[in-house]
């Protein structure tokens, strides 16, 4: 008997089904990776994944240990200077979608990849921007996949890295930035989106057997959810099956 869904998995196969068949995506290792992965070998076999490295295209049959794995440029349509990544394709807008996590979020989805703490004396230094910046700022839209927490869905983000919609309505023009922002973050719980008016993210959808109650719990603010709140369909069991083999290592 197979084993149910486990709520990462969920969020996994959540994450999958937001990536449409066809278009191109600028992808992080991780959870991401995985998520992007999940969805070119089940729906969307026409994904283009591109990787900070300078992948284009890349089809890994494992998922890759890190953004220099020799995986993906082994299998990649086109392997470009990281230069041109950034420059052409991505401050471009040559990229549908971009696909984050981070250690922090706020309410209007901005995100902190760079220390918890005071920056001068931080307690944990974390692993920096990385092109998380540039991928917030000029893909067409932005995917954000996160665990739920108080100390990752915070009031106040320690520190800045990536822009979501600013300090509200009209920053990410002012800024000058290109792309649209964050469309959704996907969590371990459900689903949030932004509020088209203020920028600020509304949970809309829950997965199976998680509350309104607990995701309000998990948030550091005074989480806002929809009138119509939705349930995230389970995953199917060939969602599952190809989930659980990618991150076997399984081909």
């Amino acid at each position: 008997m197979t084993a149910p869904p486990t709520r990462t998995e969920m969020m996994t196969v959540a994450a999958a089904r937001a990536l449409g068949d066809g278009r191109t995506c600028f992808v992080g290792i991780g959870a991401p990776s995985t998520a992007a992965n999940l969805a070119r070998a089940t729906r969307a076999p026409n994904l283009v994944l591109i990787y900070e490295s300078g992948c284009i295209g890349a089809k890994p049959t494992r998922l890759p240990l890190s953004i220099g794995d020799g995986e993906l440029a082994e299998t990649a349509d086109a392997v470009v200077s990281v230069p041109e990544i950034f420059a052409y394709w991505l401050q471009g807008g040559r990229i549908d979608i971009g696909f984050l996590g981070a250690a922090q979020i706020d309410r209007r989805a901005n995100l902190n990849s760079t220390v918890i703490g005071p920056y001068g004396k931080p307690g944990v230094r974390l692993p920096g921007a990385g092109g998380a910046p540039e991928i917030a700022s000029s893909c067409g839209e932005v995917l954000i996949m996160m665990r739920q927490s108080p100390r990752a869905f915070v009031e106040w983000l320690d520190f800045r890295t990536s822009v979501g919609f600013g300090d509200g309505p009209g920053d990410r023009e002012r800024l000058g930035l290109r792309g649209r922002g964050p469309s959704q973050v996907i969590t371990d719980l459900g689903v949030l989106r932004p509020d088209p008016d203020t920028g600020e993210l509304v949970l809309t959808h829950l997965h199976p057997g998680v509350t309104a109650a607990e995701a309000r719990a998990a948030t550091a603010w005074e989480l806002r959810v929809t009138d119509a709140l939705g349930e995230t369909p389970p995953p199917t069991t060939d969602e599952l099956a190809h989930l659980r083999r990618l991150e076997a290592g399984v081909a």
